[in-house]
């Protein structure tokens, strides 16, 4: 089973490249970082704030595009971590099916808060308890 997390902090850092973000498991202890780009640090973090911009950003470009096209964006799974890389899922319903979408992370959280209300952020059992080994 999934288990349920929220952002928890986002770090930018103007003199490195990678900025990171934390999710912490809503009923419990587990947290973990995850290295992102700059762009979508800003973007997170902009929405988290609830900082209006005069235009649409790309993120929310792609909220309006699938609500628009009669989609409703449902949550984001992080579903594995392979090669220190982690992999997510944007998941859409759309005419009665669930559809996955490929995403980075940064990305579909970047999605996730951008969207009203934000969507649930969850990860998957198995990314969690390898993350906790190499953490350890």
């Amino acid at each position: 089973m999934p288990v349920v997390m929220e952002l928890s902090r986002i770090i930018i850092s103007e003199i490195n490249d990678q900025q990171v973000i934390w999710l912490k498991e809503v009923e419990g202890d587990r947290s973990f970082p995850i290295l992102i780009g700059l762009f979508e640090a800003n973007s997170i973090a902009r929405r988290v704030r609830h900082e209006e911009t005069p235009r649409p950003l790309t993120h929310d470009l792609l909220v309006s595009a699938v609500e628009q096209l009669g989609g409703e964006l449902r949550d984001v799974v992080i579903s594995e971590l392979r090669d220190h890389t982690y992999y997510a899922k944007l998941r859409v319903r759309l005419d009665g099916e669930l559809v996955e979408i490929d995403a980075r992370p940064s990305d579909a959280i970047a999605v996730a808060v951008s969207c009203d209300p934000v969507l649930p952020i969850y990860v998957a059992e198995d990314v969690l308890n390898d993350v906790m080994r190499e953490q350890a």
